[in-house]
């Protein structure tokens, strides 16, 4: 059973009306009020338990009735729990939306990978040093490992959640974290490709000019497209529904870091015309990973209302 645990920190006016809103809803359960136990700030504690697919509503009407400009609201997931009522409720009140995502929990881990630490610029820059070997060795393992390090992702989802929540400073900010994140780790594969050169450490293969790796990066193409935009879907729908294992192969199939690494190697070897197929490959991939991004948002959102609605239509029948 899918719910959510719902800790609340009411001021004594607004206790009545917070608890009439949590009461009426036949799919919130174990409702406790403990009045006037709360310091910082000063309020009553409220405790619930809420089927997901009535969380979004229920938060909604928290927050319309002024609760987390006044108190506080507290979200933490139930793992297990053995309830007949629940299971009663769900099966009886929601239907196909006992699974729906809540889109406060779905943003706020959005947030959490949208901010721009050092580690943030430090593992783009790993990251683009691993691809520089695995294309200098024709190594597809190490490009694999470089997409996995690679957490240009959160900054992607982020300018997508900017976009739909229509947020200048998060989209701003995702962009500029993008930009100087993908500088850095050019930098850091030209200066070590420079290097490898330089010292003539390069195999070979690569240098007579066989690089099967670095031609699959820096020829952007249909299959490109396709790859990104299947991508972008499943990266959205992954942190919509938590699913950790599907955003993993979503951080295996985009060719951003891959791109960003080949630019630097290729800059180093003066292979400009492959450095320029690069920089396509990893425009267009952040490109359409943010649109795609922006639109799945917006349609996940669109379906799940209209099965919200349809409930309370067939609630009020």
């Amino acid at each position: 059973m899918d719910m959510m645990h719902v800790r609340a920190v009411s001021p004594p006016d607004l206790t009545g009306r917070v608890m009439a809103l949590l009461t009426a809803e036949p799919c919130v359960l174990n409702l406790v009020l403990l009045p006037g136990t709360v310091r910082n700030p000063e309020g009553d504690a409220i405790e619930c338990d809420v089927l997901t697919g009535v969380a979004n509503e229920v938060l909604r009407g928290l927050r319309d009735l002024g609760l987390e400009r006044r108190g506080s609201i507290v979200l933490d997931p139930v793992d297990t729990a053995f309830s007949e009522p629940a299971v009663r409720a769900g099966a009886e009140q929601l239907g196909t939306g006992l699974r729906a995502p809540v889109w406060e929990q779905v943003e706020a881990r959005i947030r959490a990978e949208g901010r721009y630490p050092p580690s943030f610029y430090l593992f783009l820059v790993i990251a683009g040093l691993i691809g520089a070997v695995g294309i200098i060795t024709n190594s597809q393992i190490l490009i694999v490992a470089a997409m996995v390090v690679g957490p240009e992702y959160g900054a992607i989802t982020s300018v997508a959640l900017g976009l739909d929540r229509r947020s200048r400073p998060r989209i701003r900010q995702g962009l500029m974290a993008l930009l100087v994140g993908f500088a850095l780790a050019v930098a850091a594969t030209f200066l070590f490709a420079l290097l490898v050169r330089g010292l003539g450490l390069q195999p070979e293969a690569f240098e007579l000019g066989i690089r099967p790796v670095s031609n699959l990066i820096n020829t952007p193409n249909f299959f490109s497209v396709v790859v990104a935009f299947l991508a972008g879907v499943v990266g959205i729908v992954s942190l919509t529904e938590a699913r950790t294992s599907a955003l993993l192969g979503v951080f295996i199939s985009v060719t951003t870091i891959p791109a960003g690494a080949d630019i630097g190697v290729s800059c180093a070897f003066a292979s400009w015309d492959e450095a320029l197929g690069s920089l396509l490959q990893l425009l267009l991939n952040i490109v359409v990973l943010v649109l795609v991004g922006t639109g799945t948002l917006r349609c996940q959102r669109a379906i799940w209302r209209s099965v919200s609605d349809r409930r309370h239509r067939a609630a009020v029948s």
